[in-house]
């Protein structure tokens, strides 16, 4: 059984038991968190398509703790002009575990 649900402004698909890292939550380690928007649920080969959503479905879910990603370097320059600008950027995710899908 999986399901096709938006976190964070992001569509993942999703199975019971899977961990994943989504753009960071406003919820502490150990919560436990649902997700309403499912678009699509397929249990065992019977689909049901939402439009846009399911419509009594939800996600549970549990955050497992707060991360970066790797930092990414931005570097700008314009040649003969000696303008450089370095900038960096690290993303915060926050890992979920997947608890049931209900719909």
């Amino acid at each position: 059984m999986f399901a096709i649900v938006t976190i964070a402004g992001q569509q993942f698909k999703v199975e019971e038991g899977q961990e994943l890292f989504v753009h960071q939550l406003e919820a502490n380690e150990g919560d436990s968190v649902s997700f309403d928007q499912v678009h699509l649920i397929d249990r065992a080969g019977a689909v049901t398509v939402g439009k846009p959503n399911v419509g009594s479905a939800n996600v549970t879910a549990t955050v497992l703790g707060h991360q970066k990603g790797d930092k990414v370097i931005v570097f700008k320059k314009k040649r003969r002009k000696g303008y450089r600008k370095k900038n960096g950027h690290r993303q915060r995710f926050t890992k979920i575990k997947v608890d049931s899908i209900v719909g």
